[in-house]
């Protein structure tokens, strides 16, 4: 089974868990209907924004669409999702009594910027940069980040990613609260 189609599997659980229909699901995330039919059947490919609009209006973490709930232990990417300029692989998911936290190897394309709507209540938002700088963070403050440098965010608000300078090379934690679990 390839990632669109797990991705798909997934949504699909995750929204009938909820006792959504696709109409209601569509309606709370502002993806279009057939969109998130073509995702539910793996047919189309899943951006990095949809996922986010779609497990936001779930109220469950990214990894929850990109990640069996329990993922192995290999250290292998379980699922790779683009935005406009910003490509993430999931690299880990750490669950315990307080949050979910979804680590993401990522790649911001150079001369691109990224606006990602807000995420679950509570989330917050971390980058290491390993190589160029970014500009990352809250749309009214971002912030610049240079290679061996982070920064942290709020990401229950809109907030956005720039690599003004040259593609940018980073590890991203995304933590949810436990409600988002």
């Amino acid at each position: 089974m390839g990632l669109n189609d797990e991705v798909g599997r997934r949504l699909r659980e995750l929204r009938t868990a909820r006792g959504l229909t696709l109409s209601e699901l569509a309606r709370r995330s502002g993806v279009g209907k057939g969109t998130l039919s073509e995702l539910e059947g793996g047919t189309r490919n899943p951006t990095l924004d949809t996922l986010y609009a779609l497990t936001t209006a779930l109220n469950r973490p990214l990894s929850a669409v990109l990640a069996d709930e329990t993922p192995p232990s290999t250290g292998q990417h379980r699922g790779a999702v683009s935005g406009s300029a910003v490509t993430a692989a999931l690299i880990e998911r750490y669950e315990d009594g307080e949050a979910v936290t979804d680590v993401f190897r990522v790649t911001i394309a150079a001369g691109a910027t990224q606006e990602s709507a807000a995420h679950v209540a509570g989330t917050t938002e971390s980058l290491m940069i390993l190589s160029g700088t970014a500009v990352v963070g809250a749309l009214d403050a971002p912030r610049s980040v240079g290679p061996g440098g982070s920064v942290r965010w709020a990401a229950d608000t809109a907030h956005l990613y720039s690599a003004p300078h040259g593609e940018v090379h980073g590890v991203l934690f995304v933590r949810y609260p436990v409600t988002a679990r």
